[in-house]
């Protein structure tokens, strides 16, 4: 990262931002716009991003599953947009839609049912409000015991192990989703889903099921032959739990405080089927469009303004919309791309835009994305992310570098709209979004999102009804200036 001189930052972000302001002078009356950028400011409107929102949202995409059609119609639609907005396609022989695998799997039906331990009494879940498969599980019928693993990790390397003295062969393992000390870092690779369920089924488990306040949609996983992966509620789970006389809350709690290993038997069994179809060879797509940059010496570095185009598909007749993940960071996205493309002059460097596919599968398409960057530019110059920007009103944030902080702060002077931007340090970890894998390779990045209250997360209730417009395209205005800024620096 290349160090910035505070002076002669400062005289740079006054002048980007007086020559390319937006449309609320009452809070600066005194600074001049520059016609262009005015113009393409004023074309950012909420009420088109909530179209755009609204038209992800419907039954027609499915849920924008990666892989499946659903996804590749709702991507084929926004690289029409890009290419009448007169946006550049990154690759001549696909265009506007870069290709990379992923497989998926669409789930058709399940049933759970607790068996007591009595043998006899039996209590049917209900789907989507008692448990929900996780979406990458393969299709099956077991009755099988239950085993409690803490936070199912299994870590020598780290003196830490919830499997050991249990045998969880031929039974489903119950377990929270987290860590025994959120604060070392190490035990970041234990977290991720793929790590604990590959561990699982190394173990001999049938299955892995998560305890949640409530099921939610999951489709960060890898499909596994015979292994029946699934989430259930607290409050399923501690009528599992009454058996030992202790519930879901204390236990999570213990397991936090002591952060030591807690696992036992249970004499509560699960009768479960699932029916699901797994795709090997599906596949996904990066939505890619860019403006060239006006300077021959620096239009060949690009800044990557992006958020993740996908969410979780329909599944058992239950449709996950994902209006506000991420439909919303998609659509400011999308209005960004729209302003830079309306201006005559371009800024000095190029600016891509990119919807990415599969960061609900764990980063995929942004994680290819910043793995394989287009061969047409010599350098990722920086990584502006959004997601998660349509519910609440205002925007929080989180930077990579002190001088892209003061420039999107001095953007913020002509929209007001950030209610916090810190300075992101260290790896992003396995809760990052679509910013991480560049940030993992030293690109400088930046990260947005609104501040909620993002109720429906995850769930069916994520619909157009819960998005606020104006807060999507302020959101974007205040990224249009503040990209104005850096790509001219």
């Amino acid at each position: 990262m290349k160090p910035f001189r505070s002076a002669a930052v400062a005289v740079l972000i006054w002048t980007a931002v007086v020559a390319a302001a937006q449309d609320k002078p009452a809070l600066n009356p005194s600074a001049a716009l520059d016609p262009s950028a005015a113009k393409a400011l004023a074309g950012i409107r909420g009420s088109e991003a909530y179209g755009y929102v609204e038209r992800l949202t419907s039954p027609e995409y499915a849920g924008r599953y990666t892989g499946h059609e659903g996804y590749t119609a709702a991507a084929r639609w926004a690289a029409g947009l890009f290419k009448k907005w007169g946006l550049k396609p990154i690759d001549l022989k696909t265009g506007y839609l870069l290709p990379y695998s992923s497989p998926y799997t669409i789930v058709r039906s399940a049933e759970m049912t607790l068996i007591a331990p009595d043998g006899k009494t039996e209590t049917k879940l209900e789907p989507n409000v008692d448990f929900l498969p996780l979406f990458y599980t393969d299709s099956g019928k077991a009755e099988a015991g239950l085993v409690f693993a803490g936070w199912g990790i299994s870590a020598p390397d780290l003196n830490y192990d919830d499997y050991a003295g249990l045998d969880v062969r031929g039974k489903f393992i119950l377990c929270f989703r987290g860590q025994p000390d959120r604060a070392d870092r190490r035990f970041e690779y234990y977290d991720e889903h793929r790590t604990r369920m590959k561990t699982a089924r190394d173990k001999g488990a049938l299955g892995l099921i998560y305890i949640y306040p409530k099921p939610i949609s999951n489709p960060n996983g890898d499909w596994q032959p015979g292994f029946l992966p699934a989430m259930i509620s607290e409050k399923a789970a501690d009528t599992i739990l009454k058996e030992v006389g202790s519930g879901s809350a204390d236990l999570k709690k213990a397991l936090t405080a002591y952060r030591r290993p807690i696992g036992f038997d249970l004499k509560s069994k699960i009768r479960y089927e699932v029916v699901s179809e797994h795709h090997p060879d599906g596949t996904g797509y990066n939505v890619a469009g860019y403006v060239e940059g006006f300077d021959p010496a620096l239009r060949k570095e690009v800044i990557v303004i992006g958020g993740h185009f996908d969410h979780d598909g329909l599944h058992m007749g239950f449709l996950f919309p994902g209006a506000d993940d991420n439909a919303s960071g998609s659509a400011s996205v999308m209005e960004i791309a729209q302003a830079f493309a309306e201006l005559p002059r371009k800024p000095k460097r190029s600016v891509a835009f990119v919807l990415f596919g599969g960061e609900e599968m764990g980063l995929q398409g942004s994680t290819y994305f910043a793995g394989h960057p287009p061969a047409i530019f010599t350098k990722i110059d920086a990584m502006f992310n959004y997601d998660m920007t349509g519910e609440g009103d205002g925007a929080w944030g989180g930077v990579t570098e002190e001088a892209l902080r003061q420039a999107f702060l001095a953007a913020d002077k002509h929209v007001g709209i950030l209610r916090g931007l810190e300075l992101m340090h260290g790896p992003a970890g396995v809760r990052g979004s679509d910013f991480a894998p560049f940030m993992e390779k030293g690109i400088t990045a930046a990260s947005f999102g609104s501040n909620g209250p993002h109720l429906a997360y995850h769930e069916v209730g994520d619909t157009i009804y819960r998005i606020n417009p104006s807060i999507m395209a302020d959101i974007a205005k205040v990224s249009f200036l503040a990209g104005l800024i850096w790509a001219n620096r």
